[in-house]
């Protein structure tokens, strides 16, 4: 444990974030969009769902080993792609990559990232997955996904859930563009934390200029003008199921959609080549007052959970919220803010801090259960609380059947 950082939560490495970064780039990784209905409503539906314990059980060899894809992985996490590391901690990027790599997890790099996908691979290595938007030209998407497979990275991860930008006022009363903009109130933001100014962005001015998304092709860098962030980068509203043949087509690894909320878009994903379905409502970010991945999860492992891997994310803090998701029949969880909150309050040390909080919370979780394998893990070890919520109907009559061997 790096005690030098003092944080014990996620909350803790949050806190610590908000004082290093400026408040731009911060409240663009911290916060929702609109009302922040969703944003809130992601954690407060874990507080509805309470757990039910075995005791007299072994419980002294438990591991945390998961399976995903054929590949072991030493916890049933992933790092899911975040476009601003980079701005969180110069190079964020590598640092998160390779936090991931020694936890023994996947990491996934984001279109928007500002280090570039080769770079990441030569330097930090590890399990890699690269996430992609589909633009207007799906030339240039395209070009992505070769790039993408020319560097060794293992699966690819569709995001569908934004093809309009979210409704982030805050973006625009703190002046967050990128490209940067020197507007009064970016200035003074940042002129308020020298150890920002001078450990990231001065230090990407001496290297390799204003930071932008790396991992656009040189005509779409061409096409950007400074715009707040989430509005200024390429985004298409025109997103087919012929959009995925052909992507399916040129890409060997995994494929895998993320943004999926309804049964039937996850059954037809499937139907189209899709090896995972992430079942996210992009953190609460995009359209406030949609429903919680954890509220549609039950319903998606029903469709789809015997044909494919299910995973989630969004509003994962602590390792019982990992723990109740994969009670539901996700295989995997994956954590976007919780290591970027990290990765700001100290790089790659701040990113493997916050896989340690996860690590020892989940370990500290199933020991109380009962639990020796995630694989034992269903929904008899939970209640719910609301009436709304309920666990899939597959995994009960599963858990019925096993009762009584």
């Amino acid at each position: 444990m790096d005690k030098s950082l003092n944080c014990y939560s996620i909350f803790d490495l949050r806190e610590l974030a908000k004082k290093r970064v400026p408040r731009g780039p911060f409240e663009f990784v911290d916060r929702g969009t609109e009302e922040e209905v969703s944003l809130k409503n992601n954690r407060a539906v874990f507080d509805n769902i309470r757990f039910k314990t075995r005791t007299f059980v072994d419980v002294s060899k438990r591991t945390q080993d998961t399976e995903i894809f054929g590949v072991k992985h030493k916890m049933p996490l992933i790092i899911a792609p975040t476009g601003t590391a980079g701005l969180m901690w110069y190079e964020g990027e590598i640092a998160l990559a390779k936090a991931a790599r020694e936890a023994g997890i996947p990491f996934t790099l984001a279109t928007g990232s500002m280090t570039a996908m080769e770079r990441v691979a030569d330097e930090a290595g590890g399990e890699l997955w690269f996430q992609l938007y589909l633009w207007p030209d799906r030339s240039m998407s395209h070009e992505l996904v070769q790039r993408a497979k020319a560097a060794g990275y293992k699966a690819l991860v569709v995001t569908v859930d934004g093809v309009s930008a979210g409704n982030r006022e805050y973006n625009i009363r703190n002046g967050f563009t990128l490209p940067f903009t020197y507007s009064p109130v970016a200035l003074i933001d940042m002129l308020s934390h020298p150890r920002w100014l001078f450990s990231v962005l001065f230090k990407y001015l001496a290297t390799t200029g204003m930071p932008m998304y790396q991992n656009y092709p040189e005509r779409a860098k061409a096409k950007m003008t400074a715009g707040p962030m989430g509005r200024s980068s390429l985004r298409t509203d025109a997103i087919q199921w012929d959009d995925l043949d052909a992507l399916r087509k040129i890409w060997p690894h995994k494929l895998i959609v993320k943004g999926i909320l309804n049964a039937k878009d996850a059954a037809t994903a499937v139907d189209h080549g899709a090896d995972g379905i992430d079942v996210s409502n992009h953190g609460g970010r995009n359209l406030d007052g949609i429903i919680s991945p954890i509220e549609a999860l039950p319903e998606i492992v029903d469709e789809v959970g015997s044909r494919t891997t299910v995973f989630c994310d969004s509003g994962f803090r602590r390792g019982s919220d990992v723990v109740k998701a994969l009670c539901l029949g996700a295989k995997a969880v994956m954590v976007g803010r919780s290591t970027l909150y990290g990765v700001a309050a100290g790089g790659q040390a701040g990113a493997a801090r916050a896989l340690e909080i996860f690590r020892d919370e989940i370990h500290r979780n199933i020991a109380l259960l009962g639990v020796s394998q995630l694989k034992q893990l269903g929904p008899q070890y939970l209640k719910f609380l609301d009436s709304t919520l309920r666990a899939p109907q597959s995994l009960m009559d599963q858990s019925a059947a096993d009762s009584q061997k």
